[in-house]
């Protein structure tokens, strides 16, 4: 990273950071609001901002002078420290904008933004357009922060399936060692200095795409926003009820591909695997993956088709493809929308949505280093390559693994690191399964809501369960144990065990 920051930034403590920008972005709100003659929610937004701003300003007086402790146990401490803490600031000017609202309703929709899951409680139309575009413009920057984290805290920390290329290509020293000390903020600076132009950039780039394809303005900025930070918020209930049709769904599933793979804005950021389109195994992999889905269930839909007697046409098929594609690549990057042709191809076949393997689809996940969430594509190319081996060492025991020493590698201590990350997915999957069916939350509720916070896909409740579930009806304990499993969905299991690893504390 190349960017100079400012002298006075690295400084500060990396909540006072945060908690600055969130004050400017408060702004926003408050225009389109007053804009709107919505003069409640931008008295809320506004004197939200100028409090935060105030306040932040004491804490960086007092702080700014702090040694820079550039321990590495710090930043991911600092990381996980916000996605637990900034929802409860967030939610202050969301809570009151509303006013007949819980807290905890507030605080539930801000993490969910703010870790790009997208669960709501909340009807479209019950928000003001100036708190649809907060949840999104927090959803947008929660996308920036993973993205900018990826560089400034995973990588020299190993994480995030960082860990993959750190063993497979032979670093030397412990896990979590980098040269040299720089502090969290100064790290995460130079980050988002970085990768914020690209981001914006991209953004802007979708929206006008949008707006051309007829869409509405507020809807395609926040459409656009969900997109690169796979966020799946949409101000009038996903993107089958914009305005922009066919072509705007052409234009974000075109976008998509920047959460499938991390060569797409970043090319280097894993040693030794390849940063071309072309050999990258994250696309290779999630193109697979789509097509085999796509075929199966367009051959499903055929079916059903058949069997409950309605005419089949070619146009039929081309839309029930086409809505299948958009679906299956959106909920693959864990972003959630659904193309208004899916729908139309469940009608169409009169057969339920595959809900298991929507899930299996979040569950799989996107690109490392990208937005999305789930268990990531590159793991599962590590699993799917040693089991190739494997079968390769029962029919020739005597052969010898090719490819170069990253696949070697790859197959082994990479395979070995993404089973321990699928392990520990699955044990924290059953653990608030548990604790939610412990509070009279149904089996097959209690196993979609928490798949769908662990992979940060929020509308897979919507679209995966065979019964109304929704996360307004659940108690506010309940909604509290998403949280968590939202936050520890978007840092990784493996990153929080790490804090329990004596040599990670002495690093």
């Amino acid at each position: 990273m190349t960017s100079k920051a400012s002298p006075l930034l690295p400084r500060l403590p990396f909540m006072a950071l945060l908690s600055g920008t969130a004050g400017l972005v408060m702004l926003i709100p408050t225009g389109v609001a007053l804009n709107d003659r919505d003069y409640g929610s931008a008295q809320a937004f506004f004197y939200s901002a100028l409090l935060t701003l105030i306040v932040t300003a004491m804490v960086a007086i007092v702080t700014r002078d702090n040694r820079a402790d550039g321990r590495l146990h710090k930043k991911l401490f600092s990381l996980l420290g916000g996605f637990l803490f900034l929802p409860l600031l967030l939610a202050v000017p969301f809570y009151e904008s509303i006013g007949n609202t819980t807290f905890v309703n507030a605080y539930f929709e801000m993490m969910s933004a703010l870790t790009t899951t997208g669960s709501t409680v909340y009807d479209a139309a019950r928000l003001s357009p100036a708190e649809h575009l907060w949840r999104g413009l927090v959803a947008w920057f929660g996308g920036l922060l993973m993205w900018s984290a990826a560089l400034a805290v995973f990588s020299p920390l190993s994480l995030g399936g960082y860990e993959l290329a750190a063993r497979s290509t032979g670093m030397s020293g412990p896990v979590g060692t980098e040269p040299e000390a720089l502090q969290t903020s100064e790290r995460l600076v130079r980050a988002i200095a970085d990768m914020a132009p690209i981001y914006l950039s991209l953004t802007a780039v979708l929206t006008v795409f949008l707006l051309v394809a007829g869409e509405v303005p507020l809807t395609a900025v926040i459409h656009s926003m969900s997109t690169m930070a796979t966020a799946g918020i949409s101000p009038v209930g996903g993107v089958e009820n914009g305005a922009s049709g066919r072509l705007g769904e052409l234009a974000i599933l075109l976008f998509l591909i920047f959460a499938v793979s991390r060569v797409t804005f970043a090319k280097g950021v894993l040693q030794g695997a390849s940063d071309t389109l072309r050999g990258d195994p994250e696309i290779r992999l999630a193109a697979s993956i789509s097509l085999v889905v796509v075929l199966a269930l367009y051959l499903r839909q055929l079916f059903g088709a058949v069997q409950s007697g309605a005419e089949v046409a070619w146009f039929d098929a081309l839309v029930s493809i086409w809505g299948t594609l958009f679906t299956v690549v959106s909920f693959l990057t864990t972003t959630g929308f659904v193309s208004a042709d899916w729908i139309g191809a469940q009608a169409w076949s009169q057969l339920e949505a595959p809900g298991l393997l929507l899930m299996a689809l979040a569950m799989i996940g996107g690109g490392v280093a990208t937005t999305a969430g789930g268990i990531k594509l590159l793991r599962v190319y590590a699993l799917i390559k040693h089991g190739q081996r494997e079968i390769g060492r029962l029919i020739h025991p005597s052969s010898v693994g090719g490819a170069g020493r990253y696949s070697r590698q790859l197959r082994k201590e990479g395979a070995f690191i993404a089973w321990v990350v699928l392990m520990l997915f699955l044990i924290s999957l059953s653990a608030i399964m548990l604790v939610l069916s412990a509070m009279g939350v149904g089996f097959e509720p209690a196993m979609i809501l928490t798949v769908a916070t662990l992979t940060n896909t929020g509308p897979l409740v919507e679209y995966a369960a065979s019964a109304t579930v929704t996360y307004a009806a659940l108690p506010s304990f309940a909604k509290l144990v998403l949280c968590l499993a939202m936050a520890v969905g978007r840092i990784e299991t493996l990153a929080l065990i790490a804090l329990f690893n004596p040599q990670f504390w002495r690093s």
